[in-house]
């Protein structure tokens, strides 16, 4: 505890620093990963956990919270659990982990298991009601701090789980130097969403006043976000989607009675990038190419590509080559085209007869995408194939 303690006037007054964190997913798949990319993606994931203990030990942290989804699910393999469990011995002060809705605490949850139960360390507690917590110190010395969880008991309780659990604690008194931490999970009732599992803001604002509680660590949101400067979503330590718009940081939070400062660590290796693209011909191709090569950190990138525009059917061809080529490097590469369009152009330059001339001719009278990709990959196919009059001529030489 060196360094977390100050004085105040003249009383004695504890700032508590700890880490704040959440939204883990240990276990989570995505369906644009292939089997090269999903295992990077999934150890990433538990060096984010390490990389957290060693903020942890630097900044002198007195504990850390998970604040819910740990794991995707409560039936995830057991490699997982237990990667994330060795993953958790790293840290050098408590660790509070709360069940949520990926991970509730129902009949089923991992924090019931026997795998969970036997590898975790001592130094791992998982929030299972919402009575106070006292938090001890790695020696399991008592700290003026007391951490009230509100953990899920199922996917889907249909109320506000906070305000209930806020109604039912006193005031902490004046002068006294305990710090109150609650951890909980969920939409905040700011117009994100609107499930019925969303938190009362003015039942939280109510609370800070009356200091209830000093501090509300949430996870929900994989972007790190502030809701009022004792309210903080820490966001996913990994990047996971597309439209997350600060995701992969921790919180290290000092907090008292009377201040409270919070300082976002980036720790994410992940990113998610979504780039729009409009094209009209072979050097926009060529701009595009240019522009990927550009682009740091491929092996840990997905990438989303927003084509608009108009090619023909060889540029369409060489675009698609490109995509073809750029999947071998970074972690993704999806696209969206559904405003690019394809112009058929001349067929009688392509040199097609027969049965192939005529499949050509359908797909350029069908102007859906469908049709089009299908020509292009025609285009692409017919191109690459010598012709039989070139391999005659060759063998003559």
């Amino acid at each position: 505890m060196k360094g977390l303690r100050r004085m105040m006037g003249e009383e004695k007054q504890l700032m508590v620093r700890f880490l704040h964190s959440a939204d883990w997913q240990l276990g989570m798949r995505r369906y644009f990963l292939d089997a090269h990319a999903q295992p990077r993606f999934d150890q990433a994931r538990v060096e984010a956990i390490v990389r957290m203990a060693e903020i942890a030990r630097d900044t002198q942290c007195a504990f850390a919270v998970v604040a819910g989804d740990v794991f995707e699910s409560n039936q995830v393999e057991l490699r997982t659990i237990g990667h994330a469990l060795e993953a958790l011995r790293e840290f050098p002060c408590p660790v509070y982990l709360l069940p949520a809705n990926h991970d509730p605490f129902d009949a089923g949850s991992i924090y019931r298991s026997t795998v969970f139960l036997t590898a975790k360390p001592e130094t791992v507690h998982v929030l299972t009601d919402g009575e106070p917590v006292v938090v001890n110190d790695r020696s399991g010395a008592p700290l003026p701090i007391e951490m009230v969880g509100v953990p899920w008991a199922s996917k889907r309780p249909g109320r506000d789980l906070v305000a209930p659990a806020l109604a039912k604690l006193e005031p902490t008194p004046d002068g006294s130097s305990v710090v109150r931490i609650m951890v909980a999970h969920g939409d905040i009732g700011t117009g994100f969403s609107t499930g019925d599992e969303h938190i009362d803001l003015d039942a939280v604002h109510a609370a800070l006043a009356e200091q209830r509680i000093h501090f509300l660590a949430l996870g929900d949101r994989h972007s790190t976000t502030e809701i009022a400067p004792r309210v903080w979503y820490s966001g996913a330590p990994e990047a996971t989607a597309y439209r997350e718009v600060d995701s992969g940081n921790a919180l290290v939070v000092e907090v008292d009675a009377k201040q409270c400062q919070v300082r976002s660590h980036a720790i994410g290796r992940w990113r998610f990038v979504e780039h729009p693209v409009t094209l009209q011909d072979q050097s926009d191709i060529e701009a595009l190419r240019a522009w990927l090569a550009d682009v740091p950190g491929k092996m840990t990138t997905s990438l989303k590509l927003r084509f608009a525009g108009a090619l023909s059917v060889e540029d369409k061809a060489n675009l698609d080559a490109l995509i073809e080529e750029q999947r071998s490097l970074f972690a993704a590469v999806e696209e969206r085209p559904a405003h690019l369009s394809v112009v058929a152009g001349d067929l009688e330059e392509w040199g097609l007869s027969g049965f192939l001339r005529t499949g050509a001719q359908e797909l350029a009278d069908d102007e859906s995408s469908t049709a089009r990709d299908a020509l292009a990959l025609l285009y692409r196919l017919q191109d690459s194939t010598p012709r039989r009059g070139t391999e005659l001529e060759g063998g003559a030489r």
